[in-house]
Formats: structure tokens, sequence, C-alpha cells
């Protein structure tokens, strides 16, 4: 396994998009929430990306499961955080609900299969 080339991996390219996107539909979120729930999503989401990042780059493939597996994590979080902003009415379940839903979907897939 080379210890670098973490931005060729797909799953880190979609975690990225998925940042994105957790960063757009936050921005609608009430202002009270701006140390509460809108950081807490935020923090969670660019875990995902950061973590595959940084177990790519220390080296082994032991170590880089590890950190795929925080990753896996993060998406929980992520998810659970989405799922707790919809039902606050914070995020309404139209197109941007439902596409980063099945982004979460796929990534959790991959990270699921690359730590198997």
């Amino acid at each position: 396994m080379t210890t670098s080339g973490f931005k060729d991996l797909i799953v880190w390219q979609k975690s990225i998009v998925l940042v994105t996107k957790i960063y757009s539909v936050t921005k609608s979120f009430p202002k009270e929430e701006t140390y509460g729930l809108t950081s807490q999503i935020r923090r969670a989401a660019v875990s995902v990306p950061s973590n595959i990042a940084e177990g790519r780059r220390r080296g082994g493939e032991t170590e880089f499961r590890q950190f795929l597996r925080i990753a896996f994590g993060s998406l929980s979080e992520v998810e659970t955080q989405l799922e707790i902003a919809r039902q606050l009415g914070y995020v309404p379940v139209d197109g941007s609900f439902n596409e980063i839903g099945r982004l979460i979907e796929e990534i959790s897939r991959m990270l699921n299969s690359m730590t198997s």
C-alpha cells in the first residue's frame, strides 16, 4: 500500500462532497445553533475525510483501517445529527436532505467494505 494518494480515494472525494453539502445545509440553521448543532455536524463531517487522509498517510494497513473506523464513526455522527436537525425542522425533507442521505449511505458502504 502506498503511503500517499488519499486524494485518489473515491471515498475521500465523496467525503469532501459531503462536507460541502453539510456546510451548505447548515447555513440556514437558526443562529442559536451556531455553537450547538451547526458546529457539531460540521466538525463531524470534516472529520470523515480528515481521518481517511490521516490514516492513508500514516502508512500501515492496520493503522489505515483504524482511521477508516474512526471516519465511519464520524459519519454515523453526521447521520444522527442530520436526523436531529430534520426532526427539529431545520432541514426540510427535500432533494438536498435525500441527496445527503444517499451520499452518507454510499460512503458508509465504502468504508465498511474497506474495513472488512
